[in-house]
Order: C-alpha cells, then structure tokens, then sequence
C-alpha cells in the first residue's frame, strides 16, 4: 500500500529553519506515512534549495507569493492527502499516530499550536480562535485529503491570508489534532509580542473586511 501522504513546505530563504522542519518529518517517513516531499520555493537566495535536494525534496521553483508557492506544490503532489508544514515549524514526537488515526475518519485537520520561546498567551488564542471559529493560521498546520482540497478550490494564489481562505473554504469540515506544531517566535520576540499579535488581528479584520491580499501584504512588509 503506497504511503497516503504527500508533504508540501512553502519556502523563501529559509535555509536556517528548515533542517529542523525537515528531520522532524522524518518520523512520518519511518512510519511509512510519506510518500514524497515537496519544497515550493519563492526564489531563495541562500542555500535553502541545496539543503532541500539533500533531504531528498522534490524542488518546485515560482514567484515569491506564499498562495502560489503552496497552490503549486499542491498541483505538483501525487498522495491521498496533502500536509502543509512552514519551514519555520516543527512537528513534536509522536505526531505520526494521531495523523494515522485521523487519516481513516476525518478529512482535514490541523495541530495544537506553540512556539519555540515564550507566547504562551498567544498560543492560546490562535488555538482557541482554530477552534471556535474554524480559523487556523498555516504555522499550525494543514492536514486536508487531495478530494476535499480540490473540491474548495484549494489554496488561492495570493501574498497573505492564504491560509485564512482555505481554512474559511473548510469551515465545518476542519477539526484539532492533539499533536503540538512548534513554530518560531522570532518576529514576535523582534517586534514585540503585543505588537505583533494586534498586527495580525488588525490584519485579520482588514481581509475580513474585504481590503485586497496585495494590500495587506504590501503593509505586512512594511
């Protein structure tokens, strides 16, 4: 039986998180789950690609637009179930027996957000908000079998609120894993807790609102 996972990593010179994103796939490798991996990169700069192909990743080159990254990685996946992972985020041990467990009765999922230093508050609130309002963001992971992606139209190619659109295109199909996505706090740590997380809710209500993704992101950069 081929593995049922395909595992997709949107990158853009991420070459100094990405080990440790990678080894600790590698459980689900070893547990016979993954079947290939996918490295979508935006046009990196530093040695991400080179550190790609040495884990083996299957290499997809395009713009530097984290919807489109994934959209393509996505379309370039072969398994029953696709698992969207950011460089920056590393799935704890033991993550490969709740995934078996859900591949046989759910259809997407996402897990238990950390991070890596501190936020603890913050944490909080991005898991309360996955689970009340059907709104997680793609640091905590995707988890969706390829029928059900297809059939929301999956991953828009847009620069920001990428996630926040399939998660909104899953609303009622989208469930918690009781397994920890570990992701950097280092934006936070450098700008500041506060001022990072009212940053991205402002952010959040501005979509919501209807402002374009090429605005919102020109001003997240910014």
């Amino acid at each position: 039986m081929p593995a049922p996972i395909s595992v997709i990593v949107p990158t853009l010179n991420a070459e100094g998180a990405l080990g440790p994103c990678l080894e600790a796939l590698m459980e689900g490798v070893d547990a016979g789950l993954i079947a290939e991996l996918i490295v979508s990169d935006g046009g990196s700069t530093d040695n991400t690609k080179m550190l790609a192909d040495a884990w083996g990743a299957n290499i997809i080159d395009g713009a530097p637009s984290r919807g489109g990254q994934l959209r393509r990685g996505c379309a370039a996946a072969r398994a029953e179930w696709f698992l969207i992972v950011h460089a920056d985020t590393v799935l704890l041990p033991g993550w490969t027996d709740v995934v078996a467990a859900h591949l046989g009765q759910g259809d997407a999922a996402y897990f238990r957000l950390a991070f890596d230093r501190g936020g603890r508050v913050v944490a909080a609130w991005a898991n309360l908000r996955a689970r009340v309002f059907g709104l997680p963001y793609g640091d905590q992971g995707m988890l969706v079998r390829r029928d059900l992606y297809a059939n929301v139209g999956g991953y828009p190619d847009i620069p920001l609120m990428e996630d926040v659109a399939l998660a909104r295109a899953l609303r009622g199909k989208l469930v918690g894993l009781d397994a920890v996505a570990v992701t950097s706090a280092e934006k936070y740590r450098r700008q500041g807790w506060v001022r990072r997380g009212a940053r991205n809710l402002w952010t959040l209500m501005r979509y919501f609102a209807g402002v374009s993704p090429d605005v919102l992101a020109a001003a997240y950069r910014r």
